[in-house]
């Protein structure tokens, strides 16, 4: 089921000022999306904030050249983040908004979601959600279009990266032809795909470049090759002079085994713990998977985090996802 896109409209009638939220570990869709929207909404003369609890990978700064992307208790602190509506972009999750989770709660502001996944909370917000869209960033594009905004460049190309990065550059199953439609508006707006794959994928660090190998090298097989899991520790980062956002993606390549039907990468964060990543190419729903353990997304990709060592972690999630996808292959 779409958005009702007038709904959504009216709504943002009643209100002048703005603050744009998304999730933790912001990735393209993420940034993306608060920064097309942004521009959608000052081209109709409102005024708009984006504040995230995490900054900026450096890796997606290119995003965000100006900096208007503010940071919860790096430039703006909780008493600060002040407005008519917030608008929460790409996550429908308490978990998945951090410290800005707090902020909105204790917020007298109307709460609105704009996202394409499929599980959510109860955020008291007004839910404007398409569990069929392939990304929020093509929702943004949709919002332009209900509030009459021509697409610009600079509405483009943060819109372009969020959909070409959430559909693994037009790889996945998500894709339809209207994506493609889309992708070429927002070309005709002005965005230049090689530029943006580019600084996408043509600035890797040398460190990046090394947690990539390691991830590799730790790569393990079950169920005649059906499933691929791997892992990164906290302590590789510093021994590879990498970050913890150089993990971004790095699930996919796993996939390009000959086979894999289903994949999980364990990341070990800063803080302890372990973030999850679930990706599948058959039958095996990552969403219910990452249900299990708190987390979220889609059919085809999700995620989670737990708390413990690799051997806890791993010993709680392999065997749900063994049995998941044994169910799956039927």
């Amino acid at each position: 089921m779409g958005v009702n896109w007038k709904a959504f409209v009216d709504q943002i009638q009643h209100y002048q000022s703005f603050v744009l939220v998304s999730h933790i570990r912001p990735d393209c869709d993420a940034l993306g999306s608060e920064l097309g929207m942004a521009e959608v909404l000052r081209a109709i003369g409102k005024d708009v904030r984006i504040i995230n609890a995490h900054r900026t990978p450096q890796a997606l700064s290119f995003l965000d050249p100006a900096g208007n992307i503010e940071v919860l208790g790096d430039s703006v602190e909780a008493e600060d983040v002040k407005a008519d509506c917030i608008m929460i972009l790409d996550t429908s999750a308490w978990a998945q908004l951090g410290d800005m989770g707090d902020v909105i709660r204790a917020s007298r502001a109307d709460k609105m979601v704009l996202d394409h996944h499929v599980g959510e909370d109860e955020l008291g917000a007004r839910m404007y959600k398409d569990y069929q869209s392939e990304a929020t960033g093509h929702l943004v594009v949709q919002a332009a279009d209900a509030l009459n905004v021509p697409l610009t460049r600079t509405m483009a190309t943060p819109l372009f990266a969020a959909i070409a990065t959430d559909t693994g550059w037009f790889r996945f199953p998500s894709v339809t032809s209207d994506t493609y439609r889309t992708i070429a508006r927002l070309i005709d707006a002005g965005v230049v795909p090689s530029e943006v794959y580019g600084d996408l994928y043509e600035r890797d660090t040398l460190g990046r470049l090394k947690l990539r190998g390691l991830i590799l090298s730790r790569t393990i097989t079950e169920m005649d090759g059906a499933l691929v899991y791997t892992s990164v520790n906290k302590e590789d980062f510093e021994l590879c002079g990498a970050q913890p956002n150089d993990t971004e993606d790095a699930i996919n390549l796993t996939l390009a085994i000959r086979g894999t039907q289903a994949a999980v990468i364990f990341v070990g964060q800063v803080r302890g713990g372990f973030k999850l990543s679930f990706r599948s190419r058959c039958g095996l729903d990552c969403n219910e998977v990452a249900r299990q353990f708190g987390g979220g997304g889609h059919k085809a990709a999700a995620g989670a985090f737990l708390e413990g060592t690799l051997d806890d972690v791993q010993g709680r999630v392999l065997p749900v996802v063994r049995d998941a996808l044994a169910a799956a292959l039927g």
